[in-house]
């Protein structure tokens, strides 16, 4: 069996005194893609942040990624050896162009200026028009763009579709289905409307109080509504 690419085990983690994280363990293997669901408050975010090294306090377990252990690397060596990041804040330059945000970030490999263009044509139209300028669902393309260019192995979305209207989101859910199941690039994603993430992923796991209480296929989770009730608060409507 191929090694995992992402690997925790029995990670505990938290902010200061306040331990968020108990007992974690999760793999993402290479090419795979994983829906992190949850209501609010349950850890998903902390969980993202934490594998990339972005704030929270690792207190025990370990985590994996390619093989090696990053429990101890800043997060920008995390990114250089393949972990791309999407936050909820999304985090682009907004004194820079559309174009200079994404070459400024820019790592050699498959994903060119070209091909993040191709993905996101919206972007390709803004091209020269700084970050401050754009609109919401276009900063989190720009956001998403910015990810790609790092050339990652697996990246790590946070909310991508959070406040964005439904046009929007049918357009991101497109390319994030292109990004996993044609380019086969391994993702997590943490997302609040589980319908519309559980159709383009492979497996889902489940947070509630910091720990993990389901995982297993995605398929299966949208074949058992009554499941997704008693976790997420969704309807069997």
């Amino acid at each position: 069996m191929a090694e995992p690419l992402l690997a925790l085990e029995g990670v505990t983690a938290g902010h200061g005194e306040a331990v968020v994280l108990h007992d974690i363990s999760l793999t993402v293997a290479p090419g795979e893609a994983v829906a992190l669901l949850g209501r609010n408050g349950t850890g998903k975010t902390t969980l993202i942040t934490t594998v990339m090294g972005a704030g929270p306090r690792l207190r025990a377990g370990s985590l994996r990624f390619a093989g090696r252990d990053i429990a101890r690397l800043p997060s920008e060596r995390r990114a250089a050896l393949g972990l791309g990041w999407v936050p909820q804040e999304r985090n682009i330059f907004r004194s820079l162009t559309v174009e200079e945000n994404l070459t400024a970030v820019a790592r050699p490999g498959p994903w060119t200026l070209k091909r993040v263009m191709g993905l996101f044509p919206r972007l390709e139209e803004r091209r020269r028009n700084l970050g401050s300028a754009l609109s919401g669902g276009e900063q989190q393309m720009l956001a998403m763009g910015r990810a790609l260019m790092l050339n990652p192995r697996l990246v790590l979305l946070d909310e991508p579709l959070e406040g964005l209207a439904p046009v929007i989101v049918q357009g991101l859910l497109a390319a994030i289905r292109s990004m996993v199941r044609e380019e086969g690039l391994a993702a997590v994603i943490v997302e609040q409307h589980a319908r519309l993430v559980l159709p383009i992923t492979d497996r889902a796991v489940i947070l509630e109080r910091g720990r993990i209480i389901h995982a297993g296929g995605s398929e299966a989770l949208l074949a058992a509504p009554e499941v997704a009730e008693r976790h997420l608060g969704l309807s069997h409507s």
